[in-house]
């Protein structure tokens, strides 16, 4: 027993407790999930902790010392078991990545506290309000690549999922009692359906920089190679890209293409320690810059005077409304479909009603809004 009361967790380490955990899981209507990566200190993220609970254990599982985790993927596409997260996206995302897991019947409690209009939707600050438990919020920023990990570690680890079954149970009935069960259903299916990218790493890409499209072509051809330079250190060396040197300052080198050390050490941001380690490096990398020429910059044409005035409207409908509803106005209606509303410029009822057909709830709230706003100037 912890010494706030709840049970110790049960650690999952070995293909044969992954596998009597499993079962255990599969026997339960409702699990709650979590997971840990290390993106702060990996060249290439990964998941590095994955917690489970069900009503009377906790599970912390460590994927980094069993190598197939397959046994889990009927858990997750299960439509009888609903997998309770918070903040699902980052995890939906991490879990199919690593492990090619797919999902049916979700509950986010995150998204389900911005449906009902809390302003404060933080996993923190609803363990709080909710059951009175302080979270050690440092432990959001560790490593949990490390091994072993710490007790303090894994204490917090558990939490992240412990109370999540009794949150879902609290949510889901403010949801029905204002009525908003169906929107919040909607949005846990359109949950499911995540979307990995492909490419591992955009490292090596400098129109990701912001301002890159302001240099001058010669200086932009600097930042490609000094992008590249820097993405072969970060892989090397097993860091995520800014803790070998951040963007600002990359965008600086780039700016200025000092051609010495002692013209690269004036760098603001640049320090004695990265120029010692990464500064020969980096002055090869401007000195191939200035002999190539400038990466292409994609076209993007301008949208058209008409899809901007559409856009502008949505947004400003769905901030009334949102205010109306005491909710944020992606709730009201998601990114998506506003831009989707706006690209296709639907002609009538009909093709309003065809947009939404994926959100049922919404289309029967607001489709009669959406033609007044979107057809009445015609």
């Amino acid at each position: 027993m912890r010494s706030d009361g709840i049970p110790k967790p049960t650690f999952v380490d070995t293909p044969e407790k992954l596998n009597k955990m499993t079962q255990a899981l599969m026997n339960e209507p409702l699990v709650a999930v979590d997971t840990e990566s290390n993106s702060l200190y990996a060249y290439q993220e990964q998941v590095c902790l994955i917690q489970f609970s069900i009503p009377k254990q906790d599970f912390l599982l460590d994927p980094l010392a069993i190598s197939d985790l397959s046994v889990l993927a009927p858990l997750f596409s299960s439509p009888q078991i609903e997998k309770i997260f918070h903040a699902a996206e980052y995890d939906l995302i991490m879990l199919d990545h690593d492990f090619g897991f797919k999902f049916a019947n979700l509950f986010d409690t995150m998204m389900a506290a911005r449906i009902l209009g809390w302003k404060a939707v933080g996993l923190g600050s609803i363990l709080k309000d909710q059951f009175s438990i302080e979270v050690e919020k440092k432990y959001q920023r560790a490593d949990w690549g490390r091994r072993p990990l710490p007790h303090e570690m894994l204490n917090y680890a558990q939490l992240d999922t412990h109370y999540l079954i009794p949150l879902r149970a609290r949510l889901k009935e403010e949801l029905e009692k204002n009525n908003r069960w169906a929107l919040a259903t909607e949005d846990f299916q359109r949950a499911c359906h995540v979307t990995v990218n492909n490419q591992e790493h955009n490292g090596t890409d400098c129109l990701r920089i912001n301002g890159a499209r302001d240099l001058t072509p010669q200086q932009l051809a600097v930042l490609q190679e000094l992008c590249i330079y820097r993405d072969q250190i970060a892989h090397s060396t097993n860091r995520p890209l800014f803790k070998v040197i951040n963007n600002n300052t990359l965008y600086s080198i780039a700016e200025s293409c000092p051609r010495t050390m002692a013209e690269l050490e004036t760098i603001r941001g640049f320090s004695h320690k990265q120029a010692r380690w990464l500064g020969r490096g980096l002055l090869s990398a401007i000195q191939r810059g200035l002999q190539s020429p400038p990466p292409r910059i994609p076209h993007k044409p301008r949208p058209s005077d008409d899809y901007l005035q559409r856009v502008d409207k949505l947004r400003q409908w769905r901030k009334k409304t949102g205010h109306t509803m005491g909710v944020e106005s992606d709730v009201v209606l998601p990114k998506d479909l506003l831009y989707q509303l706006a690209d296709e410029n639907p002609q009538n009822r009909a093709q309003i009603d065809e947009i939404l057909e994926v959100v049922p709830w919404r289309r029967e709230k607001f489709s009669e809004q959406l033609s007044s706003l979107l057809l009445k100037s015609r």
